[in-house]
């Protein structure tokens, strides 16, 4: 495969990342009530149709994509002067993910059942003691929470080093991982509210400048660089 095909693969790749972003806001539009001040709107907002299905093909799958477009930055990344940077970025945004992306999960599917014990009146459902895994549902959060923007921080310092993408998409791309994943660990303050705070939505907005921008600065004309190699220049 030549650089050029290479580098066309790479770029369509990283549309994961402004996808994501895309996803992400439209996820954060119409959010849920809080279940700990509002339960029964909770419980009627989560066994909806529309709660599974926003979280399915919004939530789930824009974690689903923000890998690929991740794993296609830290290739790009590879043969700059920041590839060491980018590489540790990209494991640590991706494992952040995954550890989101399985906490995502749980309650893709079992908020609902949740809610419909609540509107079913089941008192002793709210009654049941904790267990390890509601202990470590936290933890597990926080770990990715964390992993996800100190991945993203790399990633942006990278491009803004590399010379070879824009680097103010870096600095968007830095601001719009930061501002969702800071209100994620609101979220998991006891002083939070469980619910979508504010700075998803703007942050998505970023995602989706700073995630296009790198996009198409490389989709946008040939490159010379494949994955961890420099092209030599031609003899005369």
């Amino acid at each position: 495969m030549s650089a050029s095909s290479i580098t066309r693969w790479i770029g369509i790749g990283l549309l994961g990342l402004p996808l994501y972003g895309a996803l992400t806001f439209f996820s954060s539009l119409n959010p849920q009530p809080d279940p700990n001040t509002h339960p029964e709107a909770w419980a009627r907002y989560v066994t909806t149709d529309f709660y599974l299905l926003k979280h399915l093909f919004a939530s789930g799958l824009g974690l689903i994509l923000v890998i690929f477009g991740t794993i296609a930055l830290g290739a790009y990344l590879i043969g700059s002067h920041a590839g060491r940077m980018g590489l540790a970025g990209m494991v640590s945004a991706i494992f952040g993910t995954l550890l989101f992306l399985m906490v995502g999960g749980v309650s893709i599917f079992a908020a609902p059942k949740q809610g419909q014990a609540i509107l079913a009146g089941i008192e002793e459902y709210e009654k049941l003691p904790a267990i390890l895994a509601d202990t470590a549902l936290l933890p597990t959060m926080g770990v990715g929470v964390l992993l996800m923007l100190v991945g993203n921080v790399l990633l942006g310092a990278a491009v803004w080093r590399s010379g070879m993408l824009p680097r103010w998409a870096g600095a968007l791309w830095v601001a719009g991982s930061a501002l969702p994943l800071l209100g994620q660990v609101y979220i998991i303050l006891p002083i939070g509210a469980d619910s979508t705070p504010p700075t998803v939505p703007t942050g998505a907005v970023l995602l989706v400048i700073g995630g296009a921008w790198m996009a198409w600065s490389v989709l946008r004309r040939p490159s010379t660089r494949t994955v961890g190699v420099h092209a030599q220049p031609k003899v005369q």
